[in-house]
């Protein structure tokens, strides 16, 4: 563990609390989800050109395409989150890896292996039992259905932003770009977020600090923990600490706002989480045999 610093890990697992918490803050509002996406997104973005140098430099086009993808995941986000339960938003999401497979391939030329196979149809198993479901109706969840499919949607951009930034780090630009693709993903979201948006009401309190909260801290310091901590914890590694965020995020949810997903929903969840476990799990020893 020589070079890994416990204070690097502890900033991905930060990270992955921070994320967990959307779900829940953005139920607490009564903003649409235009509104609350597009807010969130402009004060993410002020947050992070101020924090991370790397977004002042001038921008590329790649990190622009990469922006694009990215600010797809978040309004996909925050509308599927307003319409279904945060567990559907969050593990619907969380099949971007059956896209990034998928569509690695032929844009990056990194083809599947053979061990994959099992994961990825395993995942896809569990996301057509999450559909399949009697979706419960919830006061924070008034359109599952929906909600549903722009969570499918939402693991789509996620698997593009993932693809995007390999494409930018194989370049030899991720360092460089990867601020400057978060900056102008936040800026794009919310430039199409706002036609939609307004008329803004006049906002109450708690709306201010949940826009707040979402833009400067749910976005703005988690990213800034999650690059920082990159340069010293390996990918894979940080991937399975990242898992933290879909199970908080239903926890805190269920906590706050009495959502409980219905039981194959469930067991859906329970397969796509597990199956993407093993798989980090499983990637993170055979990395560590291969250095050590």
């Amino acid at each position: 563990m020589a070079g890994r610093p416990f204070a690097a890990r502890l900033e991905v697992v930060a990270a992955a609390v921070l994320f967990s918490t959307g779900g829940a803050v953005v139920k607490a509002t009564s903003l649409d989800g235009w509104q609350v996406a597009g807010l969130r997104s402009l004060v993410a973005a002020a947050t992070l050109w101020l924090f991370m140098h790397g977004a002042r430099r001038r921008w590329t086009a790649r990190a622009l395409a990469v922006g694009g993808a990215y600010a797809g995941m978040l309004i996909g986000f925050v509308l599927s989150s307003k319409l279904t339960t945060a567990a559907n938003a969050v593990f619907l999401a969380a099949t971007a890896p059956l896209y990034v497979g998928l569509i690695a391939p032929w844009w990056l030329g990194e083809r599947w292996r053979r061990g994959e196979l099992p994961f990825m149809a395993i995942m896809a198993a569990g996301l057509a039992l999450c559909l399949t479901d009697a979706q419960p109706r919830f006061a924070t969840a008034p359109q599952p259905w929906l909600g549903n499919l722009l969570a499918i949607g939402t693991g789509f951009f996620y698997a593009l932003t993932v693809l995007g930034l390999r494409w930018l780090a194989r370049g030899g630009a991720g360092e460089r770009d990867a601020p400057a693709a978060l900056v102008s993903g936040n800026l794009l979201a919310f430039a199409v977020c706002l036609p939609l948006a307004l008329p803004l009401p006049r906002p109450a309190p708690i709306d201010l600090a949940v826009v707040l909260y979402l833009g400067a801290i749910q976005i703005g310091l988690a990213y800034i923990w999650l690059t920082s901590a990159m340069r010293r914890v390996p990918a894979l590694e940080a991937s399975l600490l990242l898992l933290i965020e879909p199970v908080l995020s239903s926890l805190l949810t269920w906590a706050v706002h009495g959502e409980f997903p219905g039981r194959w929903a469930l067991m859906g969840a329970a397969l796509i989480l597990g199956s993407t476990s093993v798989k980090a799990a499983l990637a993170v020893a055979a990395e560590r045999r291969r250095v050590g």
